[in-house]
């Protein structure tokens, strides 16, 4: 399989990337101190992730400057932002998880998920989508399901060992 520019990436530069992509999603420009808030992180932080990502070709930065990234970095980030959405829609639609909890779960997830993953759970969330449109929410029934499980439980996990059918 090929790998990605970002599979070079430590997670903490991936968030770097992501923010300021996010950030600079209309003016293709964001500032130190806004990315700092974004990832709840020192100033200081963003300045030593910016060398870094300044040093790898993926974002233009100058002390006390906009930042802004390159197309190399743009193309990577525009990555990273894809797999935290479709990590997002697949636990908020499809496993009915609250978008708070989503959102977390979201960016820790799309670090440790390869693109593979990534694919199967987009065709997943089609195939759940396209169920729907043809009269079946599968969506639906699942989270109905999880409620029924979760009252029967009282809340408590459930300690059984799922094993996979060869």
């Amino acid at each position: 399989m090929a790998t990605s520019k970002s599979d070079n990436l430590s997670a903490s530069l991936e968030d770097y990337l992501e923010a300021i992509f996010n950030l600079s999603s209309e003016s293709n420009i964001a500032r130190s101190k806004d990315i700092a808030k974004s990832l709840d992180v020192s100033r200081a932080s963003v300045t030593g992730a910016l060398r870094v990502l300044k040093q790898k070709g993926l974002a233009n930065y100058k002390p006390y400057d906009y930042v802004t990234l390159t197309d190399t970095g743009r193309a990577t980030a525009a990555e990273i932002a894809k797999k935290h959405k479709i990590l997002q829609v697949f636990f908020i639609d499809v496993l009915g998880v609250e978008p708070d909890v989503a959102q977390q779960a979201a960016c820790k997830a799309e670090h440790a998920l390869g693109s593979g993953i990534i694919a199967k759970l987009l065709c997943f969330i089609e195939f759940v989508s396209h169920s729907s449109k043809n009269g079946y929410d599968m969506a639906n029934q699942f989270q109905n399901f999880c409620k029924k499980q979760m009252s029967k439980s009282s809340g408590k996990q459930d300690r059984k060992k799922w094993s996979r059918k060869k």
